[in-house]
């Protein structure tokens, strides 16, 4: 086995030239014969019982060439990286120069690799104070959603619909004079004012008394998801059976015992009170942070390799996946509701993945300069939060090689964070 390495005309560029012995390349064969004898099927022969000579003949000499180079070259590649110090950030271009039985495998590899970082200024810099205070009213803005939580719908039979109520009420829609799938329900409960239905259709209700019908006419929206509704003019014909109207508890102490563990509604603003800085502090803290770090990042120039960009794009649009597959949506679908074909919805994160590097880059460079590790001592702590928090044994976890790396990893990250933000002048 050798390798050849050398620099390309392109920055962070570098091309690995392999060469993997014919008796490596045809032992590797061997094995991918034996994998796959099962499936051949050929003249003369139970199935999966032809010599490997016999199935080479029938279909080619090639028929096993490909799946050789999958058995063979990963673990070696991989092993070259390693050993080379090489970071690779971009999936390798492979050109196959040679191939064959009793041949040399002889093949080149074309990889970006992770950019040097020169340090800009990193200490002292300069940023904002970031302050949030409660006020009385975002206390009250507080208590009225706990009112709003515990409100109760009353009937109201002696006037007309009116903005924000809640109706009952029967519809059924129709284009071009023919009923619709889905366009049907009785007893709905619709709040006027929410915008839960088609454009117009909700203003249309105000008005109305219980048991009165009436045709609204409206039109689908022309981005609307579904092709055979969108931009159609449409006629729902509606039946109003009920108005109903949210009746908010007043806020005295009964309130506050009935929403909390407080006997006095003064106990309770204060509890509300001491909640929200909590959340500010936080805020606060992340907000700092983060600009702390945008203002390191801001200082240092680095020309990130296109595959670094494409690989973070991936890991974004599989979080969209699965945050789409807890709503039981799949991305083609999501995509064709927002008419936006894949490359462009890729392209849209392109900017947020090249920053979200470039962050991630200039960190590590800190990292690496301040010579930023947690101790032993702080990882034993972390494994044994995470061991209480997932319920496994703290053993379990210190054995698991790629978990502790993540750990160390995560706990660099949050040191290094906070050593900017110490080291940056606040104002």
């Amino acid at each position: 086995m050798s390798i050849k390495i050398e620099k390309t005309d392109k920055k962070d560029e570098v091309k690995l030239e392999f060469t993997i012995e014919a008796e490596k390349f045809d032992e590797a064969m061997k094995k991918v014969y034996l994998k796959s004898a099962k499936y051949f099927n050929i003249p003369g022969f139970r199935k999966g019982k032809a010599p490997m000579q016999i199935v080479e003949r029938y279909y080619g000499d090639e028929i096993f060439y490909e799946d050789t180079f999958n058995e063979v070259v990963p673990e070696v590649y991989e092993k070259e990286l390693k050993e080379n110090n090489i970071e690779a950030v971009s999936r390798p271009d492979i050109d196959v120069k040679q191939i064959g039985k009793g041949q040399d495998l002889i093949f080149t590899a074309i990889v970006q690799t992770k950019p040097e970082v020169k340090l800009g200024k990193y200490k002292g810099i300069e940023i904002k104070k970031i302050e949030y205070n409660v006020s009385d009213e975002d206390v009250n803005h507080e208590l009225g959603h706990m009112q709003e939580k515990n409100a109760r719908l009353v009937t109201v039979e002696d006037r007309e619909v009116q903005k924000d109520d809640t109706t009952v009420i029967d519809f059924e829609g129709f284009v071009d004079g023919k009923a619709f799938e889905g366009g049907k329900a009785e007893n709905h409960e619709l709040v006027i004012g929410s915008n839960t239905f088609i454009p117009g259709f909700e203003e249309q209700i105000i008005g109305m008394k219980p048991e009165e019908e009436k045709e609204i006419k409206v039109k689908f929206p022309d981005d609307y998801f579904s092709n055979e509704l969108k931009g159609k003019d449409a006629i729902f014909k509606v039946k109003l059976h009920e108005i109903k109207k949210k009746e908010l508890p007043i806020l005295d102490d009964e309130f506050a015992k009935d929403v909390s563990e407080f006997d006095t509604l003064e106990e309770l603003k204060k509890s509300i009170k001491e909640k929200l800085e909590d959340e500010n502090k936080k805020k606060e803290k992340y907000e700092t942070e983060e600009a702390a770090v945008k203002a390191v990042c801001d200082n240092i120039e680095i020309e990130i390799p296109s595959g670094m960009i494409e690989t973070e794009v991936d890991n974004m649009t599989k979080e969209i996946e699965q945050r789409l597959a807890y709503q039981g949506m799949k991305l083609e679908h999501y995509l064709q509701m927002i008419g936006k074909s894949e490359e462009d919805f890729r392209k849209d994160y392109e900017e947020q993945a090249k920053t979200s590097v470039k962050n991630r880059l200039v960190l590590e460079a800190i990292i690496k300069e301040e010579k930023i590790e947690p101790s032993q001592e702080q990882i034993d702590a972390k494994i044994k939060e995470m061991a209480e928090l997932y319920g496994k044994k703290e053993e379990e976890l210190k054995e698991n090689e790629g978990f502790i790396k993540y750990i160390k990893a995560s706990m660099e990250n949050e040191k290094v964070v906070e050593f900017i933000v110490e080291n940056a002048k606040i104002k």
